[in-house]
Parts: C-alpha cells; sequence; structure tokens
C-alpha cells in the first residue's frame, strides 16, 4: 500500500452521488409542495402529530449518531482499538430512562419547545435561558457536521426531516456495509482480519479501571455514556420533537424501543469498519505516511483505496456520509427554528398570524443553517469529530440534562436554584472543557491501545517493560491539571451532577418550592418512591407526597 490513491470520483460515482442527494431534496419538496401542506406551524414544526414509530425511531438513530459514527468511530477503533464498543452498555438506561421518564411528561403536557416545559416548572427566565443555552449548544455541534442541506429543511419542516432521515438511514447501512463486505474480502476475509486485530492488539478487553481521567474504561463509556445518552435523547430538543410528533404516547416510547437495536448495529458498524482498516493498514497508517491529515479522514482515504477498481462504491460511500451528516443538521435546523419561534418570538407576538409564523420558522431554518456554515471552520480545530461532538453535548447537553432533571425530580427545587445552578454548570463546563482544550494542543498524541493478554510472551514482557517506562516518565496530573484531565466522557455526568447539586442547596437557602405552587404534570414521583421510609411531615416539605406527574394528562401552554 506504499503508493499514493489518487483521491478522484468516476463518471458513475459522480451519479450515484448526485442521485442520492437529490432524492434527498426531493423528500423536502415533496411536504412542502403535495396537497397544500406546511400551512401551519404545527404541520411546519411538529409533523402535526401524526408520525407512527418506524420512521421516527430511524429519524432519532439517524439524528446525531450517523455522521459521528461512520467517520469517527472506524478512526477510534483503528487508532485504539475496541474498547470504544462499550459505549454501547450505555444505551440500555439511557434509552430506558427517556421512554419511561421523559417522553411520558413531555408528552402529556402537550409541548412544542422542550423549554415551554422550564416556564411550567420554574419561570420564563429559566425557559429563555435555557433555550438560548440550547441554540448555542446546536450552532457549535453543527459546526462539526456542517453541509448544504438548508434548503429542504427550510421548505418541508419536520415531516420532511423525518422522512429524509428514514432515507438517509437506509444509505448510511448501505455504504458501510459496502466497505466492510469489500475490504474485509480484499484482507483474506473476516477471519484474517480478526487475526490481524488480535495480533495488532486492537481487540479490546474489559477495563474496568475507575480512574476517571483515563479516556476510554468500561466505566466512562458504560457510565459516563448513560449521561451522555440522556442528554441527547431524554431532552434534547431536535429529539424531542420527534418523540412530540408521534401519533400517540406508546409509539412515541416504542419509537426508544426499535431505535436501541439500531444503535447497537450502527456501533459494531463503525468498529468493524476500524478493524478492517487496521487489517489493510496495520501500524502503517495513511497518516503516518502523510497522505491524510487527521484520523478522521483516513476513513475516506481507506473508502477510495477499497473501491478503487469499483466504480460507483466510493460515490455510494461519500454520499452515505453526506446523508449522515445531513440528517443530523436537518434535524437540528428544525429544532432550533422550533425553540426560537415557540420560546423567543411567539410570547412576545402573541397576535402573528400562523402564515406569517410559519413563514418566519422557515426563515429562521434557513439563517441557522448559514449561521452553522460560517463557524465550520472553528470546528476543524477541535480534534477528532467523535470526540468534539461529544465534548459539546457533555459540556453544554450535561448542564440542560441537569436543568431538567433539578425540576422533573427535586419538587423543593425553585426557579433561583435553577438559574444558579444553570450558570454554575455551565461555568463548570466551559472551565474544564477549555482547559482541556488548551492542554490537549500542547499535549502529545495518546498512545494507542495495548491489549498485552493478546501477544505472545515475548511481546507481553516487552510491553510490560514499555509500559512501564511510559508510567515513570510520564506523570499523573495533580490539582486543577487534574480536572482538566477528566475523560470528555464524563463530562455530562459531572456538569449535570453540578447543576442539580447547586440548584438543591440554594433552593434550600432561598426556600424551597411548595407543593401548591407547582404545576401539575412538571414532576416525576420518584422521590416519594425512594424516600418511603421518611416520615408525612418531612415528605411534605420535600413536596414528595403527591405523584403530580400522574395528576393530569394534558396541558395546554399558551
Amino acid at each position: 500500500m506504499g503508493e499514493v490513491v489518487q483521491m478522484h470520483f468516476t463518471t458513475v460515482d459522480y451519479v450515484i452521488f448526485t442521485v442520492l442527494l437529490v432524492a434527498s431534496a426531493g423528500i423536502g419538496l415533496f411536504y412542502a409542495f403535495s396537497g397544500g401542506r406546511q400551512r401551519t406551524t404545527q404541520e411546519f414544526l411538529m409533523a402535526d402529530r401524526s408520525m407512527s414509530c418506524l420512521p421516527v425511531s430511524l429519524s432519532l438513530l439517524a439524528t446525531f449518531q450517523s455522521a459521528v459514527a461512520i467517520l469517527g468511530a472506524p478512526s477510534e477503533v483503528y487508532t485504539f482499538g475496541t474498547q470504544y464498543w462499550f459505549l454501547g452498555c450505555s444505551y440500555f438506561l439511557g434509552l430506558l430512562i427517556p421512554a419511561h421518564v421523559f417522553i411520558p411528561v413531555f408528552y402529556r403536557l402537550r409541548l412544542s419547545s422542550t423549554y415551554e416545559y422550564l416556564e411550567l416548572r420554574f419561570n420564563k427566565m429559566v425557559r429563555i435561558c435555557g433555550t438560548v443555552t440550547f441554540i448555542f449548544q446546536m450552532d457549535h455541534h453543527m459546526a462539526i457536521l456542517v453541509a448544504l442541506d438548508t434548503g429542504h429543511v427550510a421548505v418541508g419542516g419536520l415531516k420532511a426531516v423525518i422522512w429524509t432521515d428514514v432515507f438517509q438511514t437506509v444509505v448510511m447501512f448501505a455504504g458501510q456495509l459496502a466497505v466492510i463486505v469489500v475490504g474485509s474480502s480484499q484482507a483474506g476475509g473476516i477471519g484474517e482480519v480478526w487475526r490481524k486485530a488480535v495480533n495488532g492488539s486492537r481487540i479490546a478487553g474489559l477495563d474496568l479501571n475507575p480512574d476517571p481521567l483515563e479516556r476510554h474504561t468500561f466505566w466512562t463509556l458504560g457510565v459516563g455514556g448513560i449521561f451522555l445518552m440522556l442528554a441527547l435523547y431524554g431532552v434534547n430538543q431536535a429529539q424531542v420533537q420527534r418523540y412530540l410528533s408521534s401519533r400517540t404516547e406508546r409509539e412515541a416510547v416504542m419509537s426508544c424501543y426499535v431505535v436501541f437495536p439500531c444503535q447497537q448495529i450502527v456501533l459494531c458498524l463503525g468498529c468493524l469498519m476500524g478493524l478492517v482498516m487496521f487489517a489493510r493498514y496495520g501500524e502503517d497508517s495513511p497518516l503516518k505516511k502523510g497522505y491524510v491529515k487527521t484520523n478522521d479522514q483516513m476513513v475516506l482515504y481507506f473508502v477510495m483505496d477499497v473501491f478503487r477498481d469499483l466504480p460507483g462504491l466510493p460515490g455510494l460511500f461519500v454520499a452515505c456520509l453526506f446523508s449522515g451528516a445531513l440528517s443530523t443538521i436537518s434535524s437540528a435546523f428544525n429544532s432550533l427554528a422550533t425553540v426560537t419561534m415557540e420560546d423567543l418570538i411567539k410570547p412576545h407576538f402573541p397576535s402573528m398570524t400562523e402564515a406569517k409564523a410559519t413563514l418566519l420558522s422557515k426563515g429562521l431554518a434557513l439563517a441557522y443553517g448559514l449561521v452553522c456554515l460560517a463557524m465550520a471552520y472553528i470546528a476543524s480545530i477541535m480534534g477528532s469529530v467523535l470526540q468534539a461532538a461529544f465534548s459539546i453535548f457533555g459540556m453544554v447537553g450535561g448542564p440542560l440534562l441537569g436543568l431538567f432533571c433539578l425540576g422533573m425530580f427535586f419538587p423543593w427545587a425553585n426557579s433561583i436554584g435553577a438559574m444558579v445552578g444553570l450558570v454554575a454548570g455551565l461555568a463548570m463546563a466551559f472551565w474544564i472543557g477549555i482547559g482541556s482544550f488548551v492542554m490537549r494542543i500542547s499535549a502529545p498524541t495518546p498512545v494507542p491501545l495495548l491489549n498485552t493478554s493478546a501477544l505472545p510472551l515475548f511481546d507481553n514482557i516487552t510491553s510490560t517493560v514499555m509500559t512501564a517506562v511510559v508510567s515513570t516518565t510520564t506523570a499523573k496530573p495533580t490539582g486543577v491539571e487534574a480536572l482538566y484531565s477528566l475523560s470528555y466522557m464524563w463530562y455530562s455526568a459531572h456538569n449535570s451532577t453540578t447543576v442539580v447539586v447547586v440548584g438543591l442547596i440554594v433552593s434550600l437557602l432561598t426556600g424551597p418550592m411548595k407543593e401548591k405552587e407547582l404545576t401539575p404534570g412538571t414532576v416525576y414521583p420518584v422521590l416519594g418512591t425512594l424516600l418511603f421510609f421518611l416520615p408525612e411531615r418531612y415528605k411534605e416539605k420535600l413536596c414528595c407526597v403527591t405523584p403530580l406527574a400522574h395528576k393530569v394528562t394534558s396541558y395546554s401552554y399558551s
């Protein structure tokens, strides 16, 4: 593999790539102009609450995992091994909790914006702060995956986004499978791929090291990942908007169950691609040879290398990659337009007609697309696409998760506690995040994973000696540097916990909220069950008596 592979499309590649992108755009145009649809904001932003379980679940899958999985996971596994696969363990609780806690509360309140909940539970200022935080989060996340996708969102609305996600998910699976099948065949079969991965120490065992500073262990991925999944699938507007577009609450809950095996398949495909890459290049990577500049670019180089004699397949995979990015971005544009419209504009212009509101929503989707294009350069210096995406969701999504948990699980939390807790969580998040970013710029590249149990005796001895040398020459960070070295997979857990702890303390100091002050349906009655042993008078002080989340089944916000 010594020669440089020329990165170019054939005519067939261009045709396949163009056809697939035109098909994606065509879905948006169809829902924009067929049968006079998209006349109201409910139709444009919520798909008129008419979607069934399967398209919603595939849209949930495509929204955040697609492009990150296609580019990030294979390069991660190629470089560090299969430890990343243990993220799949976090999907159990990461999807089960939203299905049975967050979705019932949000669906019964009949919300359009997740942040309407914050006004119902606390007050308008908390809602506005939550909305602005979400807009900041999504703008920066989209800069990582920016592509030309504003058109069909701006005209087709959420229904177009969901059905486009379904189409793009199929394309994504087809592209990944093609790479794995052809690549493993060229490497001598899947058995040979596995043998080379074992010999190259890329098959990771169960690492139970509890050190939170370790980048990837079972605990950082399997436990820290739960909080990341909750921030993504529990309270993020782009996902909740899909749940709320379902025809019934049952279908919204079922969409979480359907997306679970799909998530596992996407994770396994990404890991397999990484192993096939390693079987082809071994330690002599295109990055070392200077053919590419970053780990993430190796995936595209690998695809062009594998498919060099198979016209059409490079076009399929690049369309797969674009489809993944487009599905994520289209979802974000629509959710950003929704929260801006519902939380920042409508409350100040209650007499605005539906026609004007719908037109403005389309303009907002287009405007956010242009903003994300302008921010693309910033994302290019944030490291790997996988770590950059998860870091942003941990830094900003973590405090938002904490804010919703504070309101939903702790009835005595008040609006002052919510505001102070959110500010404290964001301050902590950016302190650690920026500090980590500065340290990473000056730090050497992490050493790839060594799985010494898979090596022959001599290699075991060599690896042990090398590990000892590295351990003695690389000092463990202490003090503030240790905080900056926290694994990015713990960001969401750390920052959400900060919001909850600070919020509860401030609420108790400023006077806890009384039960009669709570809006019915905004609290999930988990504490009343967990604190069953407390006397009734203490439960009453903590507002843990009445199961408020089940007192009413719907609430219309105006």
